[in-house]
Protein backbone atom coordinates (compact mmCIF):
# COMPACT_ATOMS: atom_id res chain seq x y z
CA UNK A 1 0.00 0.00 0.00
CA UNK A 2 2.89 2.16 0.83
CA UNK A 3 4.38 2.18 -3.16
CA UNK A 4 1.01 2.76 -4.29
CA UNK A 5 0.10 5.86 -1.90
CA UNK A 6 3.97 7.06 -2.87
CA UNK A 7 2.73 6.88 -6.61
CA UNK A 8 0.15 8.67 -6.41
CA UNK A 9 1.75 11.73 -4.16
CA UNK A 10 4.56 12.15 -6.63
CA UNK A 11 2.65 11.75 -9.44
CA UNK A 12 0.60 14.67 -8.84
CA UNK A 13 3.53 16.85 -7.25
CA UNK A 14 5.37 16.04 -10.91
CA UNK A 15 1.75 17.04 -13.06
CA UNK A 16 3.39 20.73 -12.49
CA UNK A 17 6.80 20.38 -11.28
CA UNK A 18 7.84 18.56 -14.36
CA UNK A 19 6.70 21.37 -16.72
CA UNK A 20 8.89 24.02 -15.00
CA UNK A 21 11.49 21.73 -15.10
CA UNK A 22 11.09 20.95 -19.05
CA UNK A 23 10.70 24.71 -19.50
CA UNK A 24 14.15 25.38 -17.30
CA UNK A 25 16.17 23.33 -19.27
CA UNK A 26 14.51 24.16 -22.83
CA UNK A 27 15.18 28.21 -21.78
CA UNK A 28 18.72 27.05 -20.54
CA UNK A 29 19.54 25.59 -24.20
CA UNK A 30 17.90 28.63 -26.37
CA UNK A 31 20.09 31.00 -24.07
CA UNK A 32 23.03 28.67 -24.50
CA UNK A 33 22.51 28.40 -27.70
CA UNK A 34 22.50 31.88 -28.97
CA UNK A 35 25.70 32.98 -26.39
CA UNK A 36 27.43 30.43 -28.86
CA UNK A 37 26.72 33.02 -31.89
CA UNK A 38 29.83 34.70 -31.99
CA UNK A 39 30.42 38.55 -32.75
CA UNK A 40 26.73 39.54 -32.39
CA UNK A 41 26.02 42.13 -29.53
CA UNK A 42 22.22 41.28 -30.48
CA UNK A 43 22.42 37.75 -29.70
CA UNK A 44 25.07 38.38 -26.60
CA UNK A 45 22.53 40.42 -24.70
CA UNK A 46 19.48 38.13 -25.64
CA UNK A 47 21.47 35.00 -24.61
CA UNK A 48 21.82 36.79 -20.91
CA UNK A 49 18.61 37.50 -20.30
CA UNK A 50 17.03 34.12 -21.77
CA UNK A 51 19.65 32.66 -18.99
CA UNK A 52 18.58 34.69 -16.23
CA UNK A 53 15.01 33.39 -16.99
CA UNK A 54 16.11 29.89 -16.80
CA UNK A 55 17.83 30.40 -13.86
CA UNK A 56 14.56 32.13 -12.58
CA UNK A 57 12.91 29.11 -13.87
CA UNK A 58 14.96 26.50 -11.60
CA UNK A 59 14.71 28.29 -8.60
CA UNK A 60 10.55 28.23 -9.33
CA UNK A 61 10.87 24.94 -9.98
CA UNK A 62 12.03 24.49 -6.38
CA UNK A 63 9.57 26.84 -4.78
CA UNK A 64 6.37 24.87 -6.49
CA UNK A 65 8.22 21.80 -5.26
CA UNK A 66 7.75 22.77 -1.96
CA UNK A 67 4.41 24.39 -2.62
CA UNK A 68 2.80 21.14 -4.83
CA UNK A 69 4.20 19.43 -1.31
CA UNK A 70 2.34 21.47 1.09
CA UNK A 71 -0.52 21.70 -1.29
CA UNK A 72 -0.97 17.85 -1.42
CA UNK A 73 -0.55 17.18 2.27
CA UNK A 74 -3.31 19.34 3.32
CA UNK A 75 -5.74 18.56 0.34
CA UNK A 76 -4.95 14.67 0.66
CA UNK A 77 -5.30 14.58 4.10
CA UNK A 78 -7.52 17.50 5.25
CA UNK A 79 -9.67 18.68 2.69
CA UNK A 80 -12.09 16.81 0.33
CA UNK A 81 -9.52 14.14 -0.73
CA UNK A 82 -9.50 13.37 2.87
CA UNK A 83 -12.28 11.66 2.82
CA UNK A 84 -11.30 8.87 0.46
CA UNK A 85 -7.71 8.64 1.93
CA UNK A 86 -8.93 7.76 5.24
CA UNK A 87 -11.17 5.08 3.81
CA UNK A 88 -7.96 3.46 2.31
CA UNK A 89 -6.70 0.18 3.89
CA UNK A 90 -3.31 1.84 4.71
CA UNK A 91 -2.16 2.74 8.50
CA UNK A 92 -1.99 6.37 9.03
CA UNK A 93 1.62 6.01 9.51
CA UNK A 94 1.91 4.73 5.78
CA UNK A 95 0.11 7.60 4.60
CA UNK A 96 2.23 10.11 6.22
CA UNK A 97 5.75 7.95 5.77
CA UNK A 98 4.53 8.32 1.92
CA UNK A 99 4.60 12.18 1.79
CA UNK A 100 7.72 12.86 3.26
CA UNK A 101 9.52 10.11 1.07
CA UNK A 102 7.80 11.78 -2.03
CA UNK A 103 9.23 14.97 -0.38
CA UNK A 104 12.70 13.42 -0.33
CA UNK A 105 12.36 12.29 -3.78
CA UNK A 106 11.11 15.24 -5.34
CA UNK A 107 13.68 17.71 -3.94
CA UNK A 108 16.39 15.58 -5.07
CA UNK A 109 15.21 15.74 -8.43
CA UNK A 110 14.64 19.27 -8.56
CA UNK A 111 18.18 20.07 -7.32
CA UNK A 112 19.60 17.98 -10.05
CA UNK A 113 17.42 20.07 -12.50
CA UNK A 114 18.52 22.88 -11.23
CA UNK A 115 22.27 21.69 -11.63
CA UNK A 116 21.60 20.59 -14.92
CA UNK A 117 20.53 23.83 -15.65
CA UNK A 118 23.61 26.04 -14.10
CA UNK A 119 25.66 23.11 -16.34
CA UNK A 120 24.02 24.24 -19.33
CA UNK A 121 24.43 27.84 -18.94
CA UNK A 122 27.37 28.39 -17.51
CA UNK A 123 29.60 25.18 -19.17
CA UNK A 124 32.98 26.12 -20.27
CA UNK A 125 36.37 24.84 -20.07
CA UNK A 126 37.34 28.73 -18.33
CA UNK A 127 34.51 28.13 -16.33
CA UNK A 128 35.66 25.12 -15.20
CA UNK A 129 39.19 25.86 -14.40
CA UNK A 130 37.96 28.78 -12.35
CA UNK A 131 35.28 26.48 -10.78
CA UNK A 132 38.14 23.69 -10.20
CA UNK A 133 40.56 25.79 -8.67
CA UNK A 134 38.06 27.47 -6.20
CA UNK A 135 37.03 23.94 -5.19
CA UNK A 136 40.51 22.74 -4.63
CA UNK A 137 41.16 25.79 -2.67
CA UNK A 138 38.11 25.03 -0.75
CA UNK A 139 38.91 21.47 -0.09
CA UNK A 140 42.43 22.22 0.54
CA UNK A 141 41.35 24.86 3.13
CA UNK A 142 39.17 22.45 5.02
CA UNK A 143 41.75 19.80 4.58
CA UNK A 144 39.32 17.35 2.26
CA UNK A 145 38.97 16.59 -1.21
CA UNK A 146 36.95 18.42 -3.30
CA UNK A 147 34.12 15.48 -4.08
CA UNK A 148 34.00 15.36 -0.25
CA UNK A 149 33.84 18.66 0.00
CA UNK A 150 31.03 19.04 -2.73
CA UNK A 151 29.00 16.44 -1.06
CA UNK A 152 28.86 18.03 2.13
CA UNK A 153 27.74 21.08 0.75
CA UNK A 154 25.04 19.47 -1.24
CA UNK A 155 24.27 17.11 2.00
CA UNK A 156 23.70 20.16 4.09
CA UNK A 157 21.58 22.23 1.54
CA UNK A 158 19.44 19.48 1.12
CA UNK A 159 19.11 19.27 5.13
CA UNK A 160 18.28 22.87 5.30
CA UNK A 161 15.25 22.25 2.64
CA UNK A 162 13.71 19.08 3.75
CA UNK A 163 14.28 20.24 7.56
CA UNK A 164 12.04 23.44 6.12
CA UNK A 165 9.43 21.00 4.39
CA UNK A 166 9.24 18.88 7.34
CA UNK A 167 8.44 22.05 9.69
CA UNK A 168 5.46 22.84 7.41
CA UNK A 169 4.20 19.60 7.28
CA UNK A 170 4.45 19.99 11.45
CA UNK A 171 2.55 23.08 11.39
CA UNK A 172 -0.15 21.79 9.13
CA UNK A 173 -0.64 18.92 11.20
CA UNK A 174 -0.30 21.10 14.12
CA UNK A 175 -3.04 23.58 12.81
CA UNK A 176 -5.33 21.62 11.72
CA UNK A 177 -6.09 20.19 14.76
CA UNK A 178 -7.83 23.68 15.78
CA UNK A 179 -11.68 24.31 14.86
CA UNK A 180 -10.87 27.65 13.15
CA UNK A 181 -8.53 29.41 10.69
CA UNK A 182 -7.13 26.21 10.34
CA UNK A 183 -4.10 27.40 7.99
CA UNK A 184 -3.60 30.34 9.43
CA UNK A 185 -2.71 28.86 12.75
CA UNK A 186 -0.80 26.33 10.49
CA UNK A 187 1.47 29.26 9.12
CA UNK A 188 2.22 30.27 12.62
CA UNK A 189 3.12 27.51 14.31
CA UNK A 190 5.60 26.75 11.21
CA UNK A 191 6.77 30.23 11.48
CA UNK A 192 7.43 29.57 15.73
CA UNK A 193 8.92 26.44 15.30
CA UNK A 194 11.42 27.89 12.74
CA UNK A 195 12.54 30.57 15.19
CA UNK A 196 12.44 27.98 17.79
CA UNK A 197 14.81 25.56 15.95
CA UNK A 198 17.21 28.22 14.85
CA UNK A 199 17.65 29.34 18.20
CA UNK A 200 18.27 26.00 19.10
CA UNK A 201 20.69 25.58 16.48
CA UNK A 202 22.43 28.61 18.31
CA UNK A 203 22.29 27.77 21.39
CA UNK A 204 23.92 24.15 20.81
CA UNK A 205 26.95 26.12 18.87
CA UNK A 206 27.25 28.42 22.00
CA UNK A 207 27.26 25.22 24.50
CA UNK A 208 29.98 23.90 22.25
CA UNK A 209 31.68 26.80 22.14
CA UNK A 210 31.65 26.36 25.65
CA UNK A 211 34.34 23.85 26.02
CA UNK A 212 35.84 24.63 22.28
CA UNK A 213 36.86 28.34 22.37
CA UNK A 214 37.82 28.48 18.75
CA UNK A 215 34.02 27.80 17.71
CA UNK A 216 33.22 30.65 20.18
CA UNK A 217 35.32 33.29 18.17
CA UNK A 218 33.26 32.29 15.32
CA UNK A 219 30.17 33.37 17.07
CA UNK A 220 31.75 36.43 18.64
CA UNK A 221 34.15 37.62 16.06
CA UNK A 222 34.57 38.51 12.60
CA UNK A 223 37.89 38.39 12.43
CA UNK A 224 39.83 35.38 10.50
CA UNK A 225 38.98 31.96 12.38
CA UNK A 226 39.88 28.44 12.85
CA UNK A 227 39.39 26.05 9.67
CA UNK A 228 39.02 23.50 11.61
CA UNK A 229 36.39 25.15 13.95
CA UNK A 230 34.25 25.64 10.40
CA UNK A 231 34.43 22.52 10.09
CA UNK A 232 33.66 21.41 13.45
CA UNK A 233 30.05 23.84 13.33
CA UNK A 234 29.40 22.52 9.20
CA UNK A 235 29.39 18.71 11.17
CA UNK A 236 28.03 20.18 14.60
CA UNK A 237 25.49 21.51 12.10
CA UNK A 238 24.26 18.80 10.04
CA UNK A 239 23.91 16.71 13.42
CA UNK A 240 21.14 18.90 14.92
CA UNK A 241 19.62 18.95 11.18
CA UNK A 242 19.33 15.84 11.51
CA UNK A 243 18.10 15.11 14.54
CA UNK A 244 15.21 18.13 13.94
CA UNK A 245 14.34 16.25 10.94
CA UNK A 246 13.84 13.09 12.97
CA UNK A 247 12.35 15.25 15.65
CA UNK A 248 9.74 16.89 13.42
CA UNK A 249 9.04 13.37 11.61
CA UNK A 250 8.05 11.67 14.92
CA UNK A 251 6.24 14.86 16.10
CA UNK A 252 4.10 14.98 12.69
CA UNK A 253 3.54 11.51 12.52
CA UNK A 254 2.36 10.91 15.75
CA UNK A 255 0.06 13.73 16.20
CA UNK A 256 -1.39 12.94 12.62
CA UNK A 257 -1.49 9.49 14.17
CA UNK A 258 -3.90 11.17 17.06
CA UNK A 259 -7.05 12.19 14.84
CA UNK A 260 -7.90 14.20 11.94
CA UNK A 261 -10.16 17.56 11.78
CA UNK A 262 -11.63 17.28 8.13
CA UNK A 263 -12.54 20.44 6.94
Amino acid sequence: MLGKLLKYDLKWVYKVVVIFYILAIIVSLIGRGLGEIQNSLLFNILSKIIIGTGISLTVSSLINCLMRLWARFTKNLYKDESYLTHTLPAKKRDIYLSKVIAAIISIFTTVIVILACLFICYYSKANMEVLKAFLELAASTYNTTVIKFLLLISFVAFLEILFVLLIGYAGIVLGHKSNKNKMLISIIISIFMYFILQTVNLGVAALYGLVDKNVMNIIKTTDIVNVDAIKTVMYLGIGVYVFHIIFLYILGRKQFAKGVNVD
